[in-house]
């Protein structure tokens, strides 16, 4: 070991390195790539673990790249990656350079010329310095209510030491952690356990190495006081793998649902792609601070906390939903982003949108696969539609950015997933697997973009299949913005049983892409009869490749009735002139459970916009047809009972506003409201006879169970009481009332102190502050808390919301106390946030400016909540730009908030 010098003056580096990382505007290209000039064959890293002198030594074998693009005859300069590092030493085949001419320290990392380098081989040992505690941002080694956490996902490893922090630099890891027992009694890294032993002075070490190759952003250490709920797995080819959930002491009891969804993915993983577990040992830690929901590290997944601890007195359904998807996703990445990984991070979308595919298929599976679906659906056209229209569009695979952690984005994810889902679609399930296999065999261990993965499916079936041979057009979907817009039209001749049905479609100019081209897609589509059955036993297929085309169907007795799109079968939106009856009839019969809720949204919507334009004062304004089909449906027996809740689940504020929007006339959020409010009382008058029997009908006697039946039964008793309280029924507060007071379940508990808060009820207040006294020691149930009254649309809102910050148990450093108020409201109380007189936007600004200072990241993400302020009435519009242009000017300001507030103020 290289003798210790005292740490380099990062006073001196900061002096003369330039503009700061968060403040640079450098725009990175995938045009730009280009191979590393120096490979790594291994890392030694050595973490002696101290709050705020945490060292870092790292042993790190390069060689130099035979692939790369430099000058064959002259070796290239080393340049690696770094950030807020202090430098001990450094030294190369055990020559020490740390004082060499030849070695140049910047804010972005550190140079080490050619001519102190021996050879195209050699070991680079460095040893730094770096600071846990200060670290606020949350990225790179950070410590957590006393817990020692990484996340390096996307360039967070750079901030632990100096590396070449890019994916497709890929490498076997070999970790030694030490730290002294009492703070740190548990310590845990990447891959298998090796050896353990005691260290003097109350110290102990923890070795672990995993053997596959990965990059930097995989990398993870966890090291606190943990307890561990373990469990085990036996693989399909009978090896033995060791799990184990761990969390703080206390939390233990909370992990069983957990333990038991991953266990679910790894026998799912292995029925439905034939991917095996490769390590003797899976862990998962639950951290309480953590910027996204969880994270696929190698045989260490980190997870905040709330996607891990669940029971019935303190989860909900939906946090047990999300729980499993979640879990499932991660591990889902050992194969789909770890195994094979980015070549560069354009490639964002090749591991994420496949992922989240895959988990989402493991949900339908799960779950009912319609309403899966519908929640997918719901989930795209909220964020990414709205994405897709406005300032923040990008394609899923972009083509240049300034800050990486800004594109972890609804394109990347959710509509890569629905890209993938439409190779799924025209492949079928056997040929889908046959590329899938062939993906895995080609490029396991290595570092893939988006043309490897379309070459698989053009190998594996373009021999049999026209389709698959070239996916040029096709490739349009990950390189082409905006989201396609499919204007249909019929015509009938009755003499002849002809039907045509013609589809044109067009992409609206983005930001980024003024012009585009035609995409190529394959529609399903069925056709119904008078009496509503399906003409064709199995759906159609509309293969859209140009501008418009049509296609005949001939030999019908009667003109049919279109079911256009099934199964959401292509991410578009679609323009169909059908009549309120048209879309009565498709609610009632269509086999299509995607089409039919598609068919009661839209007959929703534009009720809503209409009510929303007119006014909705009127008591008789809203038709009693629409409240028949609706009820209808909710008092199907037949029909899942969470299918039947999606049902009676109105469109949204935003979603209203941009379908207004859309047509050019701006949208005002209070007459939304208002028509929203309207609707749901008469649908509760219409009801009123039935909604009692309903709510009894569907109680879940027994103990608490999270499963699928028994979550759907509860939403839509959840669902009745809510239409009994707009509807005016006079047991309706009694009843919510008694329900937050006896549930024996958070879910019942949270739906009825959800509706009483919501709807301003006499009865909120107490039991709001009987609420927090019960709780106020459980973190993720007072996040719950400070949500249900942030999202409360109410005259005084923001009052509510101010009010809220100033409470003790507000934490705002905290990202998910942070997002649980003001993210929430900004997000997710459409009235109080687009407040006309321009407070809401002043509000938002005013603690987007605060937080970004500490933990620009998470900053950076809720600044989008603005994205849709192009949709509002002029004095709105300058309200809300008032309020970036002040995010904006802010001298300080992270480059991860500024890129994206940048971006929308030149919409």
């Amino acid at each position: 070991m290289p003798a210790l010098m005292p740490p380099a003056s990062q006073a001196e580096i900061d002096a003369t390195a330039g503009p700061a990382p968060e403040t640079a505007d450098t725009v990175i290209r995938l045009s730009d790539y280009r191979p590393p000039d120096w490979v790594i064959e291994s890392v030694r890293l050595d973490v002696d673990l101290h709050p705020s002198a945490t060292r870092v030594r790292a042993r790190i074998a390069f060689r130099r790249n035979p692939d790369a693009e430099a000058e064959a005859d002259a070796l290239p300069d080393l340049t690696l990656d770094g950030r807020r590092l202090t430098l001990v030493s450094a030294a190369v085949d055990a020559t020490d350079v740390t004082q060499s001419p030849h070695l140049t320290l910047s804010r972005e990392g550190l140079t080490l010329a050619a001519a102190a380098l021996p050879g195209e081989r050699f070991t680079w040992d460095a040893t730094v310095e770096i600071d846990p505690d200060s670290n606020t941002e949350l990225e790179g080694l950070y410590r957590s209510n006393g817990m020692y956490c990484t996340q390096c996902e996307a360039e967070g490893f750079r901030k632990i030491t100096y590396y070449l922090d890019r994916p497709d630099v890929m490498a076997p890891f070999t970790v030694r952690l030490e730290a002294p027992v009492a703070d740190c009694p548990v310590l845990l890294s990447n891959g298998n356990p090796g050896e353990t032993g005691a260290l003097p002075d109350g110290r102990h070490y923890a070795e672990w190495h995993d053997p596959h190759p990965k990059p930097a952003y995989l990398f993870a250490l966890v090291a606190g006081d943990l307890v561990a709920h373990r469990d085990s797995f036996t693989t399909a080819s009978g090896a033995h793998v060791d799990l184990a959930v761990w969390v703080r002491p206390g939390d233990e009891g909370r992990c069983a649902y957990a333990m038991d969804a991953l266990k679910r993915s790894m026998r799912w993983d292995e029925t439905a792609y034939g991917r095996e577990y490769d390590l003797d040992l899976f862990n998962i830690v639950a951290v309480d601070d953590f910027n996204m929901g969880a994270m696929e590290n190698k045989g260490l997944n980190i997870f905040n906390s709330k996607y891990v601890l669940a029971s019935s007195e303190t989860a909900t359904d939906r946090d047990y939903a999300l729980i499993e998807a979640i879990v499932a996703h991660e591990y889902f990445h050992n194969w789909t982003g770890n195994r094979i990984t980015l070549r560069d991070w354009f490639q964002l979308c090749l591991k994420e949108g496949l992922t989240v595919f895959r988990d989402q298929c493991f949900s339908e599976d799960e779950r009912s696969s319609a309403v899966a679906r519908i929640d997918q659906v719901k989930a795209l056209r909220a964020r990414q539609f709205s994405e897709d229209a406005g300032p923040l569009a990008h394609p899923v695979r972009p083509e240049a950015y300034r800050e990486i952690n800004n594109f972890y984005t609804a394109t990347v994810y959710e509509k890569g997933a629905e890209v993938v889902r439409m190779l799924h679609g025209l492949a079928g399930p056997e040929g889908y697997r046959r590329a899938l296999d062939l993906y895995f065999d080609r490029h396991d261990g290595q570092a893939c973009t988006i043309e490897q993965f379309r070459a698989c499916f053009e190998d594996a079936l373009g021999d049999g299949d026209p389709t698959f041979r070239d996916l040029s057009q096709f490739s349009l979907w990950w390189h082409q913005s905006g989201t396609p817009r499919l204007t249909v039209s019929e015509a009938w001749d009755g003499e002849r049983g002809l039907y045509h049905l013609t589809v044109r479609q067009e992409v609206a100019p983005t930001p980024d892409q003024p012009s585009k081209q035609p995409m190529e897609m394959a529609i399903r589509f069925g056709l119904l009869d008078g009496d509503g059955r399906d003409i064709f036993p199995h759906d159609r297929l509309f293969k859209l490749s140009e501008a418009e085309q049509t296609i005949p169907v001939d030999g019908l007795k009667t003109r049919p009735v279109l079911s256009f799109n099934r199964g959401f079968s292509v991410p578009a939106v679609v323009s169909h002139d059908l009549d309120d009856a048209t879309r009565g009839f498709l609610l009632a019969h269509d086999s299509d459970p995607f089409n039919r809720w598609e068919a009661g949204r839209r007959y929703a919507l534009n009720l809503t916009r209409r009510l929303a334009e007119t006014g909705a004062d009127d008591p008789d304004a809203v038709p009693a047809d629409w409240c028949a089909a609706l009820a209808g449906v909710a008092c199907d027996g037949a029909l899942d009972p969470q299918f039947r809740a999606l049902m009676l689940e109105l469109p949204g504020n935003d979603e209203v506003a941009a379908e207004i929007a859309a047509s050019g006339t701006p949208a005002d959020p209070d007459r939304i409201h208002a028509a929203l409010v309207a609707m749901r009382a008469a649908l509760g008058r219409h009801m009123a006879d039935s909604l009692p029997g309903l709510r009894a009908e569907m109680a879940v006697p027994g103990p608490y169970s999270p499963d699928a039946a028994s979550a759907a039964k509860r939403a839509l008793a959840s669902r009745a009481l809510g239409l009994m309280l707009a509807g005016g029924d006079a047991g309706a507060d009694a009843a919510a009332e008694a329900e937050a007071d006896t549930a024996d379940n958070m879910t019942d508990r949270m739906a009825a102190l959800t509706l009483l808060t919501h709807f301003g009820r006499p009865g909120a207040a107490d039991r709001l502050a009987r609420f927090r006294a019960d709780w106020e020691n459980d973190e993720l149930v007072m996040d719950k808390w400070f949500a249900v009254q942030a999202t409360a649309p109410l005259p005084d809102a923001l009052a509510r919301v101010q009010a809220l910050t100033e409470d003790a148990a507000f934490n705002w450093k905290r990202p998910n106390r942070f997002r649980s108020l003001i993210a929430t409201f900004a997000m997710g109380n459409p009235v109080g946030f687009h407040a006309a007189d321009g407070s809401g936007y002043g509000f938002i600004a005013d603690w987007l400016l605060r937080l970004d200072a500490v933990n620009p990241q998470t900053a950076a993400r809720i600044t989008g909540a603005f994205e849709s302020w192009r949709r509002y009435d002029t004095a709105r519009q300058t309200h809300a730009r008032a309020a970036m242009q002040r995010i904006a000017d802010a001298p300080s300001l992270s480059r991860n908030t500024r890129e994206i507030v940048e971006r929308l103020l030149s919409a």
